[in-house]
């Protein structure tokens, strides 16, 4: 039996255009894994090496002009919200991943142009897990935004909150997995 399609389904399907689904994986941290000692942080009781996972991403919306990443432990016992491992913003819109170790403090490797705000370390780049001993193992969520701007205009001393206000305000899409990690 034919079933009538929708007005708007039929103008979607007469331009070619397809539903796609944002995405952001990892190789080095598969969705719901544990985090592994490379990406721990090394100080704070924690002997890690802290590298930045590679992260890859796809099916970003059309009008995305730039991403931003957020990496967040939510169950961190700071009495503000969590902790904030690592920031970057103004990433191009033509950058589909970001290589490992691209996180460390000088920002090597990361695609031109690309920024790292402050983390709840008080420095920029890759901050790895490093949950206080004999916790309960803490979430690490992974988002990354499409925005729908070329550039954040930010002074490089821009706090996380007005860093996290602009990409929230600019963001079209996001995409996310969640790691844990405990000791």
């Amino acid at each position: 039996m034919f079933k009538p399609l929708g007005f708007g389904l039929l103008a979607l399907l007469a331009l070619g255009v397809t539903q796609t689904s944002f995405t952001l994986t990892s190789p080095d941290v598969p969705a719901g894994s544990t985090i592994k000692a490379e990406q721990v942080y090394n100080g704070f009781g924690c002997s890690g090496q802290n590298v930045s996972p590679a992260l890859e991403w796809s099916g970003a919306p059309a009008g995305t002009k730039s991403f931003a990443l957020i990496v967040h432990d939510p169950d961190a016992p700071t009495g503000v919200g969590g902790f904030t491992h690592w920031i970057v913003y103004n990433i191009p819109a033509n950058v589909s991943r970001l290589e490992k170790g691209a996180g460390n403090p000088e920002g090597r490797g990361l695609p031109a142009g690309a920024v790292q705000a402050v983390t709840s370390f008080g420095t920029p780049g890759w901050g790895g897990p490093c949950p206080p001993a004999g916790d309960k193992p803490h979430r690490y969520e992974f988002t990354l935004y499409a925005l729908k701007v070329d550039k954040l205009e930010l002074p490089a001393s821009a706090s996380q909150a007005l860093v996290g206000f602009n990409i929230n305000g600019n963001a079209i899409a996001k995409a996310s997995f969640t790691a844990v990690y405990g000791r």
